[in-house]
C-alpha cells in the first residue's frame, strides 16, 4: 500500500506500532475513497457539461474547482485527525461498537485488533513488571484485561502464573 496521506520516512514507517499502522492504512483508505469519489463526481459533472453543449462556459471547470476543494477539506480532516491519534498511539473509534476501555489500562485497548494481537500487547505490558508475585496481583486485579482478552484472560493468566 502506498501511504501519501502524511510524509513518512522507511525508517518512520518501520518504527511504527501495530497500532498505528492499524491508523495509518484506515486514513490512507479513507483518502484513496475520497479521491476515487472526486474522480467520478468530476466525470459526471463532465458528461452533464458535454451533454448540455456548455463545456465550454466555464461551469465545469467552476464545479470541478468546488469538487476538489471539499476533498481536499476532507482529507485535510483526516489527516489531522491520523497525526492526532498516531501522536496518541490510541486509535478513537467513531463506531461506537467498540466496549469503554475504563482509561485506566496502562496497556493500548483496541477492539480491531485481533485477539492474538490484543494477548500480546498485554502479555508485554504485564511482563515489564519486574516482581512475578505484583505481576499476577495486578493482572487479577485489571477488569479491562477480562473483558479485552476473552478466552486469553485465563490463557495469560496461566503464563503469568508460571513465573511464580
Amino acid at each position: 500500500m502506498q501511504f501519501d496521506i502524511i510524509e513518512l520516512t522507511q525508517d518512520e514507517l518501520i518504527a511504527l506500532s501495530t497500532v498505528q499502522m492499524r491508523l495509518l492504512r484506515s486514513a490512507q483508505r479513507e483518502k484513496d475513497e475520497l479521491t476515487a469519489e472526486l474522480a467520478r463526481d468530476k466525470q459526471t459533472y463532465y458528461n452533464i457539461a458535454v451533454t448540455n453543449g456548455m463545456l465550454g462556459s466555464g461551469v465545469y471547470e467552476d464545479k470541478c474547482g468546488e469538487l476538489e476543494a471539499e476533498c481536499e477539506r476532507r482529507v485535510d480532516i483526516i489527516r489531522d485527525d491520523l497525526i492526532y491519534n498516531m501522536s496518541l498511539n490510541v486509535p478513537t473509534g467513531d463506531d461506537g461498537d467498540d466496549p469503554p476501555s475504563g482509561g485506566e489500562a496502562g496497556y493500548i485497548v483496541d477492539y480491531s485488533l485481533s485477539y492474538l494481537d490484543r494477548y500480546q500487547i498485554v502479555r508485554s505490558y504485564y511482563m515489564a513488571i519486574a516482581d512475578p508475585a505484583e505481576r499476577l496481583a495486578v493482572y487479577t486485579a485489571d477488569e479491562t484485561a477480562k473483558a479485552y482478552l476473552g478466552m486469553y484472560y485465563t490463557t495469560l493468566y496461566n503464563v503469568l502464573y508460571q513465573y511464580i
